[in-house]
């Protein structure tokens, strides 16, 4: 079998999920194959007796909560390895098997001098920080791309590890304490916090990109997951106020090692509104009742941070764009639900940019901060949809809803979510 990329269509909190939980039982591997802890996935999974179990995860690939799957941390990834078991246990502890994980050796580690340097930076840049999440996410990759970053694999060679942290803090002491006068971080201090989680990483490590190619080559299915989302990723989001890694399906293939002949179904996932987490252009932002509306029914704050989304109304113009760059082949499309009761429902189709129709995406960065949404408005609808199981059990208006989205965003929509469970999905059209 191929792999199956699912990636964020929005600015993340797409309920990406949901959909990987989704299709856990008919997969064999789960990847993580960018960012950090900087991002969450809540999963609601449904019990035999009615009951529902909800799950937070930060750092680990949602697969984690499916039996039987193998849930892998890719080499795209940077690892807080303290955030790692801190999962694990908690997981451990409400009955969650999580023997099968496995940690690529190539993976980066964020130490702690990323951290402070991450939280001091954000807060010396005052009106022009990035609205980052303070967890040392992209100060580590700036370390891997100025080749000083630590591996996992570096942990278990304490002289290795020893001589790379004395490389790295020549410089970020230099920082810690001349620029933003902190204390200097210890060589020691800083080792022995890596080597004391050796022993127990050692067996989960392995050379994750052989690993996912042989599973292919006996025709398993691999499934790789994004964190954060297209309009975050480092090239195509809207930079500078993006994360520090690939997000879309070019870095699923160079955050796994799995290459790109191999990847033939792209799920983009979109909300049926949308929202944005931190600072940046937000096209169709709603600082209103509405925006509130949506926040409150849509319990729109953070996974990991618990900070409020900003949230807005649909837009069609960054689906498209989403769709292009990810060659999305399948849209899921979430939380139709919580559009239950307007009476209109506005839709982005464009942009007005003084005076000037964009139906894509602008060029630069100062046509989109002052892009102005042109919408249409659909007609709304007032029953309960969270029963729906299928796309005709779904008022009439819905239907009409999810298919002019479906027309304006440039890839089907095979299955649309109806409430927080695993079940209340309605299926389109099979994802695998």
């Amino acid at each position: 079998m191929p792999a199956i990329a699912i990636i964020g269509a929005q600015w993340g909190d797409e309920g990406k999920g949901k959909a990987t939980d989704l299709l856990g039982s008919r997969v064999d591997y789960v990847v993580k194959f960018n960012g950090g802890n900087n991002a969450g996935h809540t999963v609601v999974i449904g019990q035999p007796d009615g009951s529902s179990e909800k799950y937070a995860l930060h750092l680990l690939p949602s697969g984690i909560l499916s039996p039987g799957v193998t849930p892998v941390i890719g080499n795209g990834v940077v690892v807080d390895l303290a955030v790692l078991f801190e999962e694990l246990d908690a997981l451990v502890a409400r009955g969650v098997d999580v023997s099968l994980l496995k940690v690529s050796a190539n993976a980066h580690v964020i130490a702690d001098y990323n951290r402070t340097i991450d939280k001091i930076t954000e807060r010396f840049l005052g009106s022009r920080r990035i609205g980052t999440t303070g967890r040392g996410i992209g100060p580590t990759y700036a370390d891997k791309m100025n080749r000083i970053g630590i591996r996992v694999q570096d942990i278990f060679d304490e002289k290795i590890l020893t001589q790379k942290v004395e490389g790295v803090l020549d410089l970020k002491n230099q920082i810690l304490s001349k620029i933003y006068n902190r204390r200097a971080a210890t060589v020691e201090q800083t080792v022995e916090e890596l080597l004391a989680y050796a022993e127990r990483l050692r067996p989960m490590v392995c050379d994750t990109g052989l690993l996912l190619n042989q599973a292919l080559d006996r025709g398993e299915t691999v499934l790789l997951e994004a964190g954060q989302a297209t309009l975050l990723d480092v090239d195509h989001g809207t930079y500078p106020f993006v994360t520090s890694s690939s997000a879309t399906s070019g870095g699923a293939c160079t955050g796994s090692g799995i290459p790109p002949m191999r990847l033939n179904q792209v799920i983009g996932i979109v909300k049926a509104y949308t929202t944005r987490v931190g600072e940046g252009p937000f096209p169709t932002e709603l600082e209103d009742e509405f925006g509130e509306h949506l926040r409150k029914i849509g319990a729109e704050y953070g996974t990991t941070t618990g900070r409020p989304r900003r949230c807005g109304w649909y837009d069609a113009v960054i689906a498209r764009y989403a769709a292009r760059v990810n060659g999305v082949t399948d849209f899921v499309l979430t939380k139709l639900d919580v559009l239950t009761g307007l009476e209109k429902v506005p839709v982005c189709v464009a942009y007005d940019v003084d005076g000037v129709r964009h139906d894509e995406m602008p060029v630069n960065q100062t046509d989109f901060h002052h892009a102005q949404p042109i919408y249409e408005y659909l007609d709304g609808w007032w029953e309960d949809i969270s029963e729906a199981r299928t796309f005709e059990d779904l008022p009439v208006n819905a239907q009409r809803y999810v298919e002019a989205v479906e027309a304006m965003s440039g890839a089907r929509i095979s299955a649309v979510g109806v409430g927080p469970s695993r079940a209340a999905t309605v299926v389109r059209h099979e994802l695998i």
